[in-house]
């Protein structure tokens, strides 16, 4: 990828080579900031506030795993329409909505098949799951209100993925054993048409 690239929620960096020759990280971690800012430039950053950055800073943007852990994404894609130049990408990678809906489950049949229970996926809301010593708390939204939303920043799509885990995942985590068919992951790149809608 050319140009200057921003990674949302950057974490220690790990994805920050690979998303550009010239990356700039921001998390709200300073911790992790620490450990990023070996890899390259990092800003401190409550997300998905990008007041710190001018308009068209940037040629690219990539998140992994962050935008389900935002509650305001009409705020996300309209900081990301702001701060990446027109023609430039937008791309993310989260939990796919099946997922965090509330009350989303796997269940299993009489005759051992893994089933899904969508819960409250036609709306709205959050869930929390549990990650060490805490819990996360993931926000959920239907996947045409994220592409409508998106959209309505001026964010036209490009290409989306939807993913169940690799086989090495479920051999990893025997828990999710029997859902090799449901998809787990969410990849959607889109090109910044907001100059164009203006």
């Amino acid at each position: 990828m050319d140009g200057l690239v921003v990674d949302l929620g950057c974490g220690q960096g790990q994805a920050m080579p690979a998303t550009g020759t010239r990356t700039v990280g921001v998390d709200l971690s300073q911790a992790l900031l620490i450990e990023a800012a070996s890899v390259g430039p990092v800003a401190r950053v409550r997300l998905p506030n990008l007041g710190c950055f001018r308009t068209d800073a940037f040629d690219h943007a990539g998140s992994i795993y962050l935008i389900d852990l935002i509650e305001d994404d009409k705020l996300f894609f309209a900081e990301t329409a702001r701060v990446v130049k027109p023609g430039g990408s937008l791309a993310i990678v989260i939990n796919h909505p099946a997922f965090t809906a509330p009350g989303s489950a796997p269940i299993g049949d009489i005759d051992g098949e893994v089933l899904w229970r969508w819960g409250e996926y036609d709306s709205t809301g959050s869930s929390s799951a549990p990650a060490g010593h805490r819990t996360i708390d993931f926000f959920h939204r239907p996947l045409g209100e994220l592409l409508t939303t998106a959209a309505a920043s001026g964010w036209s799509l490009v290409e989306m993925h939807e993913r169940p885990l690799s086989r090495e995942a479920i051999q990893a985590m025997p828990g999710y054993e029997g859902q090799e068919s449901i998809p787990r992951l969410l990849g959607v790149r889109w090109l910044n048409s907001a100059a164009v809608l203006s």
